[in-house]
């Protein structure tokens, strides 16, 4: 196991099997082969009959808590957290697995004491440093991960990653940490899909010293880094937005009006929707804030139960074909199965937020399956929307935004989707405009409690405050108070801009 020959574990353990059927050991090292072979159904299968064998292998626990996760099983992978981690006390190396297991579900609060007591049975070890840090980062101990990243790159002065990391917790004021990433950026021999973490991290730091031409050749060396080894086709994104403003009209809306739906044990989703980077994290802070209303962050669970309920086996997240499948099922089946995922999260308000940008795609699904649900769809200066996502690290969700012409052709069909689903939904779509919020934010938070059906109350401006935490892109902004300072940034660079602004334009999209 130590020296990954995995080849050889798997031959053992099936000797081990073989000699004794009810061996656990056995079972446990059966499931670690089918996980580096990333085979999670088999692997949880092992662990499980490991785990039955003898419930006191807290380290079979941990590793099925870990597939559970793969699998989106949260509830179980928490169940099992709880469980066994005050078992954990000699173990760092599972100490570290379950801190990872309950950020991955979205409970990074419940990571950050594992993460620490990992670091103190075993100082110096740099993936339990840096997986402290990050945890770190999204509970907004913004010093406390700074100052890890600080000396894991003493250590570790080549790693691009928490390069990247430490440029995003605060504002470049000199040169000096832009020149030591120069530096080794020249000293490299590696190809440039290697340094795009670094990429990011100068065009970032050069763009807080307002350097902004020399921002913008980082961020295209980054995006181009991407492009060249991501294998993507935004024409299959845009055949999927196609898919959905085919099936999803009004009649199709109208034919679920009236059935009955799931007991919601008193719960309202809110869907807080858009493209990323216009504004959906702030307005989630604001609204969760308030004393009726708590936050899931940003879950893949609707598009989960989506893609099960379509029956279509694929390796793509979503797709036309799944589209027309699951348009034509029981919408009390997504309602049910969407509940039953998020359960393990609810606590005792009355309203929850589900804040994945990623969803404005099925807000039609959303609308039919549940009709007391709140959607409020954020909406931000075209230029400005884009601009921020080019130079923004994203995983896969949003491969089209790492080029110039992938953003100009997705978000117009993104535009044709959200004129859609505002004639299709009406007053159901609660729109706020980014630049309006941040212009007059008390107003706005009013305006927007109100159509929300909740009372004003002053810790929603105060959601800086807001000690909950935050895994998204924004979650070192979000402990900020509200600011105009990116409103128009775009225009900074609006030479470089000049070709995606004439796209949108010649398709109709007014740039203010």
């Amino acid at each position: 196991m130590q020296s990954q020959d995995w080849a050889t574990v798997a031959a053992c353990a099936n000797e081990i099997l073989r000699q004794d059927s009810g061996s656990a050991e056995g079972y446990f090292l059966t499931g670690l082969v089918e996980r580096v072979s990333q085979r999670p159904l088999k692997a949880a299968a092992a662990f499980e009959k490991s785990l039955a064998l003898d419930e006191s292998r807290y380290d079979a626990a941990i590793e099925l808590a870990n597939q559970y996760s793969v699998s989106r099983r949260n509830g179980e992978a928490a169940e099992l957290l709880e469980r066994y981690q005050e078992k954990l006390g000699n173990s760092p190396m599972y100490l570290d697995l379950a801190g990872t297991v309950y950020t991955e579900i979205g409970l990074p609060q419940k990571a950050w004491p594992l993460y620490k007591q990992a670091n103190a049975l075993q100082p110096g070890v740099d993936l339990f440093q840096a997986n402290l840090a990050a945890c770190g980062v999204f509970l907004g101990k913004i010093e406390e991960a700074r100052d890890i990243y600080r000396a894991l790159l003493k250590r570790f002065p080549n790693h691009r990653r928490n390069h990247y990391q430490l440029s995003r917790l605060s504002k470049a004021t000199d040169t000096v940490h832009i020149d030591e990433m120069k530096e080794i950026l020249a000293n490299s021999d590696d190809p440039p899909d290697r340094n795009i973490f670094m990429y990011y991290a100068v065009g970032k730091e050069l763009e807080d010293l307002e350097q902004w031409e020399q921002s913008f050749e980082y961020y295209k060396k980054a995006g181009d880094a991407v492009t060249r080894v991501a294998k993507y086709d935004v024409a299959a994104d845009i055949a999927l937005i196609d898919k959905i403003i085919e099936v999803c009209d009004a009649d199709w809306l109208a034919s679920e009006s009236g059935k009955p739906r799931p007991d919601s044990a008193g719960k309202t989703p809110l869907f807080i929707v858009g493209l990323p980077r216009t504004g959906t994290t702030l307005t989630e802070r604001i609204i969760s804030s308030h004393s009726q209303v708590e936050s899931l962050g940003e879950t893949q669970f609707l598009q989960m139960v989506l893609r099960r309920e379509s029956g279509i086996q694929s390796v793509e997240n979503m797709n036309p074909e799944m589209i027309a499948a699951v348009a034509a099922k029981d919408m009390g089946l997504i309602a049910s199965g969407y509940l039953d995922s998020v359960s393990y999260r609810l606590g005792d308000e009355p309203m929850f937020i589900d804040k994945l940008p990623f969803n404005f795609l099925f807000l039609g699904f959303i609308a039919r399956a549940y009709p007391d649900a709140r959607i409020v769809h954020l909406g931000r200066n075209p230029m400005d929307s884009c601009f921020s996502m080019y130079k923004q690290v994203f995983t896969w969700a949003y491969k089209f935004s790492y080029s110039l012409e992938g953003l100009g052709r997705y978000y117009v069909a993104y535009d044709r989707l959200r004129n859609h689903w505002r004639e299709l939904l009406q007053d159901r779509m609660i729109e706020v405009e980014y630049e309006s919020l941040v212009a007059d934010p008390e107003d706005q938070t009013r305006a927007l409690l109100d159509k929300l059906g909740l009372e004003f109350e002053q810790a929603c401006l105060d959601f800086d405050k807001n000690e909950a935490p935050s895994a998204t892109a924004s979650s070192v902004q979000v402990r900020e108070k509200v600011h105009q300072q990116s409103v128009n940034k775009w225009t900074r660079f609006a030479t470089q801009l000049q070709p995606l602004k004439e796209h949108l334009e010649n398709a109709g999209i007014k740039i203010d």
